[in-house]
């Protein structure tokens, strides 16, 4: 899964908030693909990157000749001790930038950065359908391990989730 040589893949900073929060708010806007219902800040995006960072998880940004095209980043699955090992990820691309390899490198570099933070589990949680999602995600031989049917509601409609899952080590995963 190498990387496409165009996407430069770097940690996200405060400057990138504009952008990102400008990804975010499309999918906010016009999908069912998050759940959030009111557009976020620059402000907003920025706390959320600090938070991530200051809890020692990556939150990364991919670029193409200096523009950002999407971002991924992890986090605390749950605030639960017993879940230290856990992760939960995600990723966003510009709505023109599906499909061309970016998430790829986005989720590449994010899953090793967890891998050697000592995380066990890697979980996705995605609101369906959405087979790009998917796919990315079964990329990176992460399993559909749950599916919770219309827990979610935006415009109008119920909208299932499902959970996919992968453990690092190689440890087993069953759905």
């Amino acid at each position: 899964m190498s990387p496409r040589p165009d996407v430069v893949v770097r940690d996200a900073a405060g400057a990138d908030a504009p952008a990102i929060a400008g990804i975010y708010n499309h999918y906010i806007r016009e999908t069912t693909i998050t759940f959030e219902v009111d557009e976020v800040s620059s402000a907003d995006i920025a706390a959320r990157i600090d938070k991530v960072q200051a809890d020692r998880y990556p939150w990364l940004v991919a670029l193409i000749a200096g523009r950002v095209v999407g971002y991924a980043y992890a986090g605390a699955f749950s605030g639960r001790c017993a879940y230290a090992h856990t992760a939960e990820v995600s990723v966003y691309l510009d709505s023109t930038a599906g499909g061309h390899g970016i998430g790829t490198a986005l989720y590449g570099e994010l899953f090793a950065r967890i891998r050697h933070r000592g995380v066990h589990a890697v979980i996705g949680v995605i609101a369906l359908p959405n087979p790009a999602s998917v796919a990315l995600h079964e990329k990176f031989g992460m399993l559909k391990v749950a599916h919770m049917p219309e827990v979610g509601w935006k415009f109008g409609s119920w909208i299932d989730v499902g959970y996919w899952q992968v453990n690092l080590d190689g440890g087993s995963v069953s759905p």
